[in-house]
């Protein structure tokens, strides 16, 4: 931690250092939504400065093929904003790798539903887009081949 800038919030540095452990696990398949839609998944994300790529193990809930995840941290979580900067990604469900495009739904701004989405998930993203004026941030992942 010591080359962190001090700037670098403890919860921020929390987060960072539980992933670390955590996210190898998850990513090989470690409480992935299997029988029960909730479970946790690894998102990739590119940097929207650096274009590195970053892995962070979420908590999801899974709508047939689409996956949600969803943070109370909103904006001051990066795998949002480089989301939201770049929505072609990939997760880790049950071990596997899975192309996804995401639908970020942050920053308390008019989400425009996209219909390319089913209606029973539109109708999940319009709920939650009155949660992000509380600081939640969320992202929808639907299956990319």
């Amino acid at each position: 931690m010591a080359d962190r800038p001090a700037s670098e919030s403890v919860e921020a540095q929390f987060f960072r250092t539980l992933n670390r452990f955590v996210e190898p696990l998850v990513r090989a398949g470690l409480g992935s939504p299997r029988l029960a839609p909730g479970g946790l998944v690894v998102l990739e994300t590119r940097g929207r400065k650096s274009g590195r790529r970053y892995r962070t193990p979420l908590v999801a809930s899974r709508f047939g093929s689409y996956v949600l995840v969803g943070t109370y941290r909103g904006n001051r979580s990066q795998w949002v904003l480089n989301l939201a900067a770049e929505p072609r990604t990939r997760f880790w469900l049950a071990g596997k790798p899975r192309p996804a495009r995401a639908f970020v739904i942050h920053d308390g701004k008019r989400f425009r539903t996209p219909r390319s989405l089913p209606a029973p998930i539109q109708a999940v993203a319009r709920v939650l887009s009155s949660y992000t004026r509380l600081g939640w941030a969320f992202a929808i992942l639907s299956p990319r081949k």
